[in-house]
Formats: structure tokens, C-alpha cells, sequence
């Protein structure tokens, strides 16, 4: 790995793929999509600023959880094209999509935690199915694992299988992810950024 000087202002796209692990291939789509950007020395050389190593991460890392390039493209928007962001600027950033990634952070637990438990799918394969999902009921609620599902933009879920047990010894009973009409995208409330096909 190349280490990149302190006095290096600029990146050519091959250090720019280098120090950040991303192919240059890559790189040339993400600038084709406005998630970069590049000038063009009087030979026609793409050159990079260096803050461009930070959202380029920020673009890998935002991916490598599922969120769209759509999704990042408007997130990097919010920054200023002409300086180098702050950490302020980053910081404002954070906060716009805190609750997205909360969101989908409860949906990762639940799938850690409750994967050997009924989801609602409507297998019906594993045991515990004939009390949590009896017949395949949660299948009038919509399409999809039901009970793992997230309700997009609330972080609400349906009962998991400690919560489930509660109620069943007497406990409250708890509510199920349902659907209260279509999201504004038209996609499934209660998935954690709706149904949205994910740019590649």
C-alpha cells in the first residue's frame, strides 16, 4: 500500500483506488452517478482532491449496510463543493440519517436474535410457526418476513421472541408490524427503506 504524503493535494485515480481499496472501475461509476468529482489536467488526467478518499468510504461503508446509491448521492449533496468539508459539515450529515441507521441497526439485531424463531414468512417449517403464525395469518398483513420486519421510519417491529413469550404468559400483548397504507415511495412500510431496488 502506497502511503500518500502529507503535501499530496491531489489524487490520480489509480492512488485514489489504491489508498482507498476501491477499483478504479468503481471510481469512474461513482463519478458518472455525482457521488465525485474530478478535474482535468490540460492532458485529459482525471485529478482528485484528497478529501475524496473520505467519500469514497463513506460511499463503501454507506453500501456495505444496504443503503442505496440514490440514498448516498443525496446525502453527499449536503456538502460543499467548494472547500474541503469540516467536521461540522460531516456532522450534520450524521444527524440527517441517524434514525435511518438506527433503524436499520434494529433490523440487524432482530435478524441476529430471532433467525431461529418464527419470522412469518409462511414456511411454516419450525415449530414455534404453529403459535406465532397459525395458518399463515400475518400473510393478510403484506408480503415478506412479518415478525422481522421493521416499520420504516419508526423502527417498530413486531414482537420478538422474549416479547412474544411475555405475552403469552399473561403479558401485554404486543403489536405487529402492519400496514397502514402504502410508504409515500410505494414501497413496504414496514421494511426498513421500503422496497426499493438498490443501484449497483
Amino acid at each position: 500500500m502506497t502511503r500518500l504524503e502529507h503535501r499530496v493535494h491531489e489524487l490520480t485515480v489509480g492512488q485514489l483506488a489504491e489508498r482507498s481499496g476501491v477499483a478504479v472501475s468503481a471510481l469512474h461509476f461513482y463519478e458518472s452517478k455525482g457521488l465525485i468529482s474530478s478535474r482535468r489536467t490540460p492532458g485529459n488526467q482525471r485529478r482528485f482532491t484528497r478529501d475524496t478518499l473520505r467519500r469514497v468510504s463513506f460511499i463503501r461503508v454507506a453500501q456495505r449496510v444496504g443503503i442505496p446509491l440514490s440514498e448516498i448521492r443525496e446525502a453527499l449533496a449536503t456538502l460543499p463543493e467548494e472547500r474541503t468539508p469540516t467536521v461540522e459539515d460531516w456532522a450534520r450529515l450524521s444527524e440527517m440519517w441517524r434514525g435511518e441507521l438506527d433503524a436499520r441497526i434494529r433490523q440487524l439485531e432482530r435478524l441476529r436474535d430471532d433467525l431461529t424463531d418464527c419470522i412469518g414468512c409462511g414456511c411454516l417449517s419450525i415449530s414455534r410457526c404453529t403459535l406465532a403464525n397459525p395458518g399463515d395469518l400475518l400473510g393478510d398483513e403484506g408480503p415478506g418476513p412479518r415478525r422481522l420486519l421493521v416499520r420504516k421510519g419508526t423502527g417498530n417491529a413486531p414482537p420478538s421472541r422474549r416479547e412474544g413469550a411475555r405475552a403469552r404468559r399473561g403479558g401485554d400483548a404486543p403489536s405487529r408490524c402492519r400496514d397502514d397504507g402504502p410508504a409515500a415511495d410505494g414501497g413496504d412500510p414496514c421494511a426498513p427503506g421500503g422496497n426499493r431496488s438498490h443501484e449497483r
